[in-house]
């Protein structure tokens, strides 16, 4: 009779523990102290929103739940630089176990702030230029994270661009003298215009909505044929308004990433960035399960996309040689 008592119960046992792990890492994640993520974004809210709830979305693939079991505490520099270390400052007095750091300026002034708490940059396009992190594969200190490789990826744009546009000779530059990352992608088109035949300039700073006038205005007066857009903190808040202005200028326009045509951007190339910061989320997964942040492998981007507005081209008066349709990964009718 006891041992069959005994049986009965061992058969329960692992029942139990069978259909635990059946259910999943969500289930498990439930029953642990809500975990506390901080978020440091270098945007506004609006333009964050996509991000984050990526980054959210990809926690919940591994069970944590906000409001349940994970709590995020967001805060947004809203484009305004000097904001970022008081920021970063009132985060880290909340003893978070992770901090998210987005892009480049958001990611350094994280670094700047601890060498305690681990530190997950998302987003940053050349960490190992710029001196966040000592190699990719070994980072180093408190920091790694995901990369959307916009240094290596500026020089391919322009590549694009004047295979989509062959008779290009003279590409105006958009960039944010502020962001580090804007050196680094413009030395890589500087090394690869000569190669293209492409004469650069003028390279006109954009930090805020206003520059953009100014910055059309100067563009159209220099006799370039097209414009370049690089990548920095303030890219998305001023999507909508870049592209206004080059469709009012008749100005063909190299965006970063494929939202940029859907939004009515002639073309664009780079990195499918809701994934990165999905992918984050897997990072942030192993330092709270215990990782060592400098001793986790920065990771790169593994979608890339290409994608194509046939509507604004033809209301530019262009049209998209058949190569290139069959090459792009998105194309807006």
């Amino acid at each position: 009779m006891r041992q069959a008592q005994r049986m009965q119960r061992r058969r329960r046992g692992l029942l139990i523990a069978a259909s635990t792990l059946a259910l999943g890492p969500a289930v498990v994640a439930q029953t642990d102290v809500r975990r506390h993520v901080a978020y440091l974004s270098t945007t506004t809210a609006v333009a964050a929103a996509p991000f984050l709830d990526a980054l959210r979305a990809g926690l919940a693939e591994l069970g944590y739940v906000e409001g349940r079991n994970l709590r995020i505490e967001p805060r947004y520099a809203e484009g305004d630089f000097e904001r970022l270390p008081a920021l970063a400052a009132e985060l880290l007095a909340l003893d978070p176990e992770v901090l998210v750091a987005t892009q480049t300026p958001g990611a350094f002034a994280a670094k700047r702030a601890t060498q305690r708490v681990p530190i997950v940059m998302v987003a940053v396009g050349d960490p190992v230029g710029v001196g966040l992190v000592q190699s990719l594969a070994r980072p180093g200190g408190n920091v790694t994270g995901v990369t959307n490789m916009t240094g290596e990826l500026a020089g391919k744009r322009l590549e694009i661009l004047k295979e989509s546009l062959p008779g290009t000779r003279r590409v105006s530059v958009l960039y944010n003298p502020d962001d580090p990352v804007a050196m680094v992608q413009r030395r890589d088109v500087e090394t690869v215009a000569p190669r293209l035949g492409v004469e650069l300039g003028p390279f006109v700073p954009v930090r805020h909505p206003d520059d953009l006038d100014t910055a059309f205005a100067s563009i159209g007066r220099s006799g370039a044929q097209a414009v370049l857009r690089l990548v920095d903190p303030v890219y998305v808040p001023l999507r909508s308004r870049t592209i206004e202005l080059a469709a009012r200028h008749r100005m063909p326009v190299m965006y970063a990433f494929s939202a940029d045509v859907e939004a009515g951007g002639l073309m664009a190339y780079g990195a499918d960035n809701l994934n990165v910061y999905r992918r984050a989320a897997v990072l942030v997964d192993k330092i709270l399960k215990g990782g060592n942040a400098g001793e986790l492998a920065v990771e790169r981007p593994t979608r890339f996309e290409l994608a194509l507005n046939r509507r604004t081209a033809q209301a530019l008066g262009l049209r998209f040689a058949p190569n290139m349709l069959l090459r792009a990964d998105r194309v807006i009718e």
